[in-house]
């Protein structure tokens, strides 16, 4: 006889039971409680063991403790009978039924059976949208996939309004950056001629300015002869009246 197993259904407590089992196995998914009366052993999942979440079930219960277990469920398994059960149902300290109409007990096994897993299935539409067929030429479906005859008209995916509405942001900003630098060059032409009409300015002003101190310079210098001469003139005539009056 396999000790692992129990004797007979009837050796089983009924569904819903409370009891006190001895922890014989721990895992990482729960531990394995050992039936008084018989050598089959039931599961308490970490999702039973407590109403908060329990990553690790060694942090709750140890081989050789005594816990408050209920019969929550029976499986037929390859012609074994697997048994679960739960401690988050049961007060640990008094065994009393914390969930006597069986309500979470019930909820929990109506979320199991309808939930259903979505991870292994992939959201393709992404890599299908950047795809181009080598088929038609077309972006947004698979060669398998394209309807096109041969020399027959192709068809692609209409652009979306923000893609356009983007396109024709980035046209118009474009089209102002060439104005700007239009304009800029422009002005920078400008500023180079008003520059060098300045300069010429500037050039033809200082020769005259020169020719000018230069006359002034000469016009000076005959004066202050002109002066002289007339002074050394008058002095010779008081000369000569001084001699005559002598």
């Amino acid at each position: 006889m396999n000790p692992g197993r129990c004797e007979s259904l009837d050796d089983l407590p009924d569904l819903y039971t409370i009891f006190r089992g001895e922890v014989v196995t721990v895992t990482e998914y729960g531990a394995f409680i050992k039936i008084p009366g018989c050598r089959k052993q039931g599961l308490v999942h970490r999702t039973h063991m407590s109403s908060c979440r329990v990553d690790k079930p060694s942090e709750i219960v140890d081989v050789g403790d005594k816990v408050w277990v209920k019969l929550i469920g029976r499986e037929m398994k390859n012609d074994k009978v697997k048994l679960s059960l739960s401690m988050k149902v049961v007060n640990q300290g008094t065994g009393k039924d914390l969930d006597p109409n069986n309500i979470v007990t019930d909820q929990e096994e109506r979320r199991k059976r309808t939930f259903k897993d979505y991870t292994g299935q992939k959201i393709t539409l992404e890599a299908v949208l950047n795809t181009t067929c080598k088929k038609c030429g077309c972006r947004g479906h698979f060669a398998k996939d394209c309807f096109m005859q041969p020399g027959g008209t192709k068809y692609s995916l209409i652009p979306e309004e923000e893609e356009e509405e983007e396109e024709e942001a980035a046209a118009k900003a474009e089209v102002k950056g060439e104005e700007k630098s239009v304009h800029t060059e422009k002005s920078s032409r400008k500023r180079k001629k008003e520059k060098k009409k300045k300069k010429k300015l500037k050039s033809k002003k200082e020769p005259s300015s020169s020719s000018s101190d230069s006359d002034s310079s000469e016009g000076q210098t005959a004066s202050k002869k002109a002066r002289h001469l007339a002074r050394e003139s008058k002095r010779k005539m008081k000369k000569h009246r001084k001699k005559h009056q002598a």
